[in-house]
C-alpha cells in the first residue's frame, strides 16, 4: 500500500501528517516512521480524520507510536494542511482534537490556534506552577539562562519522578526577559527535548501571568523559533486563549 504523506513543523516542533478522511492505515507502526534514522523523522505523527459537525478531526501519536493527548504546535500544523486541502471557510477551521473543540485561523504561513480554557493549576511555589493546557506540564521559572540549563537531568528527575506516575509530565525550564519569555521543553512520548512546544508555550505564559500578573500578549522564544500567547481572565478562568506562530510545510512524499 502506498500512503502519501506531508511533512510540516511548527517553530521547529515536526510532524508527519496523513489525509485519513477515507480511513485510518492499518498496520502503521508510527514509531518506526517517526525515528529520526529509520523513519522519515519527527516529533509526532497525525492523522487528518473526517469528523462530523466539524472541519475535520485531529488524531495525534507521539514519536513512541502511543496516541498522545493535545499538541498545540501539532494542532496549527495540521489546521494549515487542512486548509491547503481546501477545508474551512475564509481561512478559518473548526476540529476536533482529544481534549475537546478547537478553532484555528490561518494567514499565509501564520496560524492562530484557539486552545481549550483553563481554570485548574497548582502554584507549588514563587516559581513553579504545574498546569494542563490540554497536555499536562510542569513550569520551572529559573534566573539562569535555559541554554545553558541541564534540561534532561532535571527534567528525568520530575517526568519519571514516583509523583506523576506512569503518564509522567512534560517539564518547561523558562526565564523571564522584561515582557518576553525564553524556554525549553523535555516532551513526554518523545522523551527528550523539542524544539519547541505549542501546550508548554501556553503553559508557560499562563504560569507567568499566575505569578507575576503579566498580561498578554506574551512572546515566548523557544530554540525552534517565537510563538505568542494571548488570553482573558476572568471568574478564576483562562479563556480565548490563541497560540500564534508559523506553520509550515517541509515536504511531501509517499510511506
Amino acid at each position: 500500500m502506498s500512503i502519501p504523506f506531508v511533512k510540516y513543523q511548527g517553530t521547529g516542533n515536526d510532524f508527519i501528517l496523513i489525509d485519513a478522511r477515507n480511513g485510518i492505515p492499518s498496520g502503521m507502526d508510527v514509531a518506526r516512521l517517526c525515528h529520526r534514522h529509520y523513519g522519515v523523522g519527527a516529533d509526532g505523527l497525525m492523522y487528518l480524520t473526517a469528523e462530523p459537525g466539524y472541519d475535520f478531526g485531529m488524531v495525534y501519536y507521539n514519536s513512541d507510536g502511543k496516541i498522545s493527548s493535545m499538541c498545540g504546535n501539532g494542532g496549527r500544523c495540521i489546521a494549515h494542511f487542512a486548509h491547503s486541502l481546501g477545508l474551512g471557510t475564509n481561512g478559518e477551521l473548526n476540529f476536533l482534537a482529544v481534549d475537546g473543540p478547537h478553532i484555528a485561523k490561518i494567514s499565509d504561513n501564520q496560524v492562530i490556534l484557539q486552545m481549550k480554557d483553563v481554570a485548574q493549576w497548582e502554584i507549588r511555589n514563587d516559581n513553579t506552577v504545574i498546569i494542563n493546557t490540554g497536555s499536562p506540564h510542569y513550569v520551572q521559572f529559573t534566573q539562569e539562562n535555559p541554554k545553558k540549563a541541564d534540561l534532561i537531568g532535571f527534567a528525568h528527575s520530575i517526568r519519571y519522578g514516583n509523583e506523576f506516575g506512569a503518564d509522567g509530565i512534560n517539564v518547561n525550564l523558562v526565564r523571564v526577559d522584561g515582557r518576553e519569555l525564553h524556554m525549553r521543553t523535555y516532551e513526554r512520548g518523545v522523551e527528550d527535548e523539542t524544539l519547541s512546544c505549542g501546550t508548554g508555550v501556553t503553559a508557560a505564559v499562563l504560569a507567568h501571568n499566575i505569578i507575576n500578573h503579566v498580561q498578554g500578549p506574551v512572546v515566548v522564544n523557544t530554540p525552534g523559533g517565537v510563538l505568542s500567547v494571548s488570553f482573558h481572565f476572568s471568574n478564576n478562568r483562562y479563556s480565548n486563549i490563541l497560540l500564534q506562530g508559523p506553520a509550515v510545510r517541509v515536504f511531501s512524499g509517499v510511506l
